[in-house]
């Protein structure tokens, strides 16, 4: 009976990458709660002028003639929220490869549920702002923040079924790659084509690597890094680099199940029938030597883009991303600001995110359904769907992110940010009292 709990608690570690995922994500949104509260804090305290200053500080490289110089928030967010797009690659290529986007019936109904979570916002976002100096900001409240929003799930504990989390994450997933071509086809800034003709030639080579099964990280990542470069200078945005080398990362490992089981269960053997009156020296040898080799089976039946996403998700979710909070969030709440919470951009974002998402998750999700294009899960709820939708509304990173593409006014800016701020607070409430009324322990 002993033996049979040891075992079980072994294989309860078995989990799927998905639910890993939802994990490292439920925390590091509560990482990103406390850094964004206290960028505003400090933001509005004595210290606001000098803390707002700070991120305006100049900081590049220069080698003879060559030079790239920029402030410490563009490096924030042309520099590290390249690595967090990248991650986001890694998930999406994973999830259409083999997890819940990878066949029709697992992905239509986060599909239906993600096109009318992003389609109802934008489209009430333009009613408002049809003219005048919001036009470019209908991208804004498209966003959902799948760390915030897990954030939140993560605090109603037991009584939320996996199930529901995962469809939360899958509906986000896909709201990423809206995003990503929203960026990628409207945010994008003049274009000089013969930077764009060298990302194009870097991007061929890497899918060539792919192709001719090269599996080394260090020269993906090197090639990354240059795509990254000649992006920033081609005018369009360098974020999209961090996809674009995302789905290059070869997916298979270089070594089958099969051939890593055969190989193991041999050095095993070895391991096990190491002589019991051997020297210790040789004795010592011969268990490093078989470990070694366990290890590098290990390594090689583990495919590259499964490595760089286990490696880096911590790294993005629990530093990168609040750090992105921590120098976006700060906004000088100001009398003068809050005078203008009713213009149209701040009432088309705070209406988009509150009402848009909620409103286009579910008719979408309840059309695809209704007409059999799409499967619900037996155990999850249509007020459910309605919870997970309020907390779709939860914007705030991507919609900063968006945000400081879409206004280039500061003003406009910091306008737009409280409404993301509003809306995300209020859809965060919003959803969870629904979700804690309709899930049962």
């Amino acid at each position: 009976m002993v033996r049979f709990f040891k075992q079980k608690r072994i294989f309860d570690r078995i989990k799927d990458p998905l639910v890993e995922f939802v994990r490292l994500e439920a925390f590091g949104g509560i990482v990103l709660m406390l850094f964004t509260i206290l960028s505003l804090v400090l933001a509005n305290s004595v210290i606001s002028e000098s803390f707002l200053a700070y991120w305006e500080q100049y900081m590049g490289f220069k080698f003879g003639s060559w030079e790239l110089n920029k402030s410490f928030l563009h490096w924030i967010n042309d520099g590290l929220m390249a690595i967090f797009f990248f991650v986001v690659g890694l998930e999406i290529k994973r999830e259409l490869l083999t997890g819940g986007l990878s066949s029709i019936k697992k992905a239509s109904l986060p599909i239906f549920g993600a096109i009318g979570g992003m389609l109802v916002p934008a489209l009430i976002y333009v009613v408002f702002n049809q003219t005048g100096s919001g036009t470019h900001g209908w991208g804004v409240p498209m966003a959902t923040d799948i760390a915030f929003a897990l954030g939140i799930l993560i605090l109603l504990g037991k009584r939320i079924p996996l199930s529901l989390k995962l469809l939360l994450t899958s509906i986000a997933i896909v709201d990423d790659i809206g995003a990503v071509l929203v960026i990628a086809l409207y945010y994008t800034n003049e274009i000089d084509w013969i930077y764009l003709i060298y990302g194009g030639g870097i991007y061929i080579l890497l899918w060539s690597l792919n192709l001719l099964k090269v599996r080394s990280i260090p020269i993906f990542l090197a090639l990354g890094v240059l795509l990254w470069y000649v992006l920033l200078k081609s005018g369009v945005h360098a974020t999209l680099a961090g996809i674009l080398l995302a789905f290059t990362i070869p997916a298979r490992a270089s070594r089958n199940v099969v051939e890593f089981i055969r190989s193991n269960t041999v050095l095993l053997k070895q391991l096990v029938s190491t002589p019991g009156q051997e020297k210790l020296t040789n004795k010592e040898k011969h268990i490093q030597a078989s470990v070694s080799a366990i290890e590098g089976n290990c390594i090689e039946v583990i495919s590259p883009l499964q490595r760089l996403e286990h490696s880096l998700h911590p790294w993005v979710a629990y530093l990168i991303v609040p750090l992105f909070a921590f120098a976006n969030a700060g906004v000088l709440v100001s009398s003068d600001l809050l005078s203008h919470i009713f213009d149209p951009i701040s009432v088309g974002i705070i209406l988009g995110l509150f009402i848009g998402k909620p409103l286009g998750i579910f008719l979408f999700s309840y059309i695809g359904v209704y007409f059999g294009f799409a499967q619900k899960p037996s155990e999850i709820c249509w007020s459910q769907i309605i919870g997970i939708g309020f907390l779709g509304g939860i914007g705030f990173t991507m919609s900063f992110f968006v945000s400081q593409l879409a206004f280039t006014d500061p003003s406009v800016l910091s306008l737009a940010k409280i409404a993301v701020l509003v809306a995300s607070i209020g859809s965060g409430v919003v959803g969870f009292a629904i979700l804690k009324l309709f899930c049962r322990k």
